[in-house]
């Protein structure tokens, strides 16, 4: 053999090892990487960075994400690490939020879905969850509908329905702020569920609706609205608008001087809302599914310090919704051992939530028959600055046990269908 065909066959050799070398390395990446994503929990977050919900959104997954360090810390769901992928749902568009979702487990591969802050959302979230067997938790998604008439074993809900909430405003606002109420509220699932809910629980308190009127989500002019309801001569003007349209539809109705010539009140209040408005429109009687300022409740003050490292300000009620979100499914699977729909769906049945994720004084728990959260919910009035906290701008005047509001089970029209 010549020095060039030997020069040639030991390259031809060299090739061959680095081909068989490469070879084995496509070869064992595959299991390489699958074997590390077996490591990984997948969470999908469908809920709306965009639009009129953008500030409850984010805050709802800032909880979240809160939740997943605190739980990966502590080993994981089942021994896995937990790892999030969001998306943006938009505050106004459903089909984009059911594309999202489909995304997300069929794509992305999660494991477990949250969202969204939208009712109208959150109940075609869960047909989708449903079909493809993933359990499901809204968080902040209150028609009654989703633990109600359009209930499915595989979602659970954190926050109330407007019927919860009826019944816990229902008395302080006839008995203390007057008996004749007009109401005005977003045109989608959520205002109906709560001017619904309101209705009846305030007619059954001895009061009288005098008059409500509906409005498109993403409203900039209330003028029209406002001007009915001054017509209508109520006792109380009882807004439910959420996200921007709240916060706009109050800072209107002080423009118009609506707060020097009849009482404004709410059931469905926010922080976000809040902050949003000026200091002179910081008024009124409302309810709050959640607040900060709990002193004499346990872990409440770590949670606090916790998002405020994180985000700067206080959490708000939507923090905790997505918190309490996150951790009820963690909780419920490493209790179960499993996360197969089924077996977690079952531990989530009856699940209480410990003090150091219920922060709150009572032990919300969910309900087996229709899976809503039961909790409390703060009372209280609107003040312009805090005396200690500058955020501090809610003052709880009552709170009251999710069992004192809670309509029965068999009132809500669910009927959980298991798969066989």
């Amino acid at each position: 053999m010549g020095k060039l065909q030997a020069s040639l066959h030991v390259r031809r050799r060299t090739l061959l090892k680095a081909g068989v070398a490469a070879g084995a390395l496509q070869f064992a990446s595959p299991f390489i990487i699958r074997a590390r994503a077996a490591d990984i929990l997948k969470v999908g977050v469908d809920n709306p960075l965009t639009g009129v919900y953008t500030a409850l959104g984010k805050n709802e997954n800032f909880g979240v994400e809160l939740a997943v360090e605190q739980i990966n810390a502590k080993g994981g769901i089942v021994g896995r690490q937990v790892q999030t992928v969001v998306e943006d749902s938009t505050s106004d568009k459903t089909d984009i939020a059911v594309q999202k979702a489909r995304k997300l487990i069929q794509s992305d591969k999660v494991d477990f879905l949250i969202g969204n802050v939208n009712s109208s959302h959150a109940i075609a979230i869960a047909q989708v969850a449903a079909e493809l067997k993933t359990i499901h938790i809204v968080p902040g998604g209150h028609a009654d509908a989703i633990t109600g008439a359009s209930c499915q074993w595989t979602t659970f809900r954190v926050c109330n329905t407007g019927a919860m909430q009826g019944n816990a405003m229902a008395g302080p606002l006839v008995n203390k702020l007057g008996k004749k109420i007009y109401i005005i509220a977003q045109d989608y699932a959520f205002g109906h569920a709560l001017a619904d809910g309101l209705t009846k629980a305030a007619t059954k308190a001895g009061g009288t609706i005098v008059g409500t009127d509906f409005f498109p989500l993403a409203t900039t002019d209330y003028s029209a609205v406002l001007i009915k309801a001054r017509a209508a001569n109520p006792d109380v003007l009882v807004d439910l608008a959420a996200g921007d349209d709240g916060i706009n539809s109050i800072k209107q109705a002080v423009q118009f001087g609506l707060d020097k010539q009849l009482k404004i009140a709410g059931m469905q209040q926010e922080l976000e809302v809040v902050e949003g408005l000026p200091v002179e429109a910081r008024i009124g009687s409302w309810l709050f599914e959640w607040y900060w300022n709990q002193p004499n409740v346990p872990h409440v003050a770590e949670f606090v310090a916790a998002i405020r490292k994180k985000t700067g300000k206080v959490p708000t009620a939507r923090t905790w919704f997505g918190f309490a979100s996150m951790w009820s499914y963690a909780l419920a699977a490493n209790n179960a051992k499993s996360i197969e729909a089924v077996k977690v769906a079952h531990a989530l049945e009856g699940l209480k939530l410990p003090p150091e994720v219920a922060l709150m004084p009572s032990e919300p728990y969910f309900r087996a028959e229709d899976h809503q959260l039961v909790p409390s919910v703060f009372i209280g009035h609107e003040q312009a600055k805090g005396t200690v906290d500058p955020e501090d701008l809610f003052v709880v005047d009552q709170v009251v046990a999710g069992k004192d509001f809670m309509p029965p089970a068999s009132e809500t029209g669910c009927k959980l269908v298991y798969p066989t």
